[in-house]
């Protein structure tokens, strides 16, 4: 008894699976083409680069001030040495604490920009889908193997520049 149902089981699955069509898309191809994710890449990098030279001005001050104090440090008494030396601290912890605040900046205003270039190729995906009667589409570059199903990454390319055109009016 349990070894019929067992093969039942078994036949059911197949037939379903066998009834399955499998499509596959090259998400890079698909982000590539996007205007929207070229401006979300200049953004992006535009934001990094201003971090970067935010943090070289620092470092800079941090510099002058360390030579500074190294040149009047000898003639000091050990209160404005220890005040001093405090402040040099405090200049380095801000410089650290600026670049984990413009690191977590960063990896939020990555993803606020790609959020919508993602929802559109999700949903071009669901196009071509719905279009062809998929039941499963694989992205390839997340796939170890794959022979045969149905490349909709040109269709798919064609639907996401709409969406992404409607979206960058």
């Amino acid at each position: 008894m349990k070894n019929l149902l067992l093969i039942v089981t078994i036949f059911v699955n197949l037939s379903v699976f066998s009834q399955s069509k499998i499509g596959h898309v090259n998400s890079q191809k698909l982000l590539d083409t996007m205007q929207s994710r070229k401006i979300a890449m200049k953004k992006l990098d535009d934001f990094r680069a201003d971090g970067i030279k935010e943090l070289q001005e620092m470092q800079k001050a941090f510099e002058a001030a360390y030579i500074k104090f190294e040149q009047t440090s000898k003639d000091m008494s050990p209160v404005l040495l220890k005040m001093e030396q405090d402040k040099l601290m405090k200049k380095q912890q801000d410089i650290e604490a600026r670049q984990g605040e413009l690191e977590q900046g960063l990896q939020v205003y990555n993803e606020e920009l790609n959020k919508p270039i993602l929802d559109r190729i999700q949903k071009a995906i669901e196009i071509v889908a719905d279009r062809k009667k998929l039941s499963y589409v694989i992205d390839e570059s997340a796939t170890l193997y794959y022979k045969g199903g149905i490349d909709c990454t040109p269709e798919a390319i064609i639907e996401v520049l709409k969406l992404d055109a409607e979206a960058v009016k």
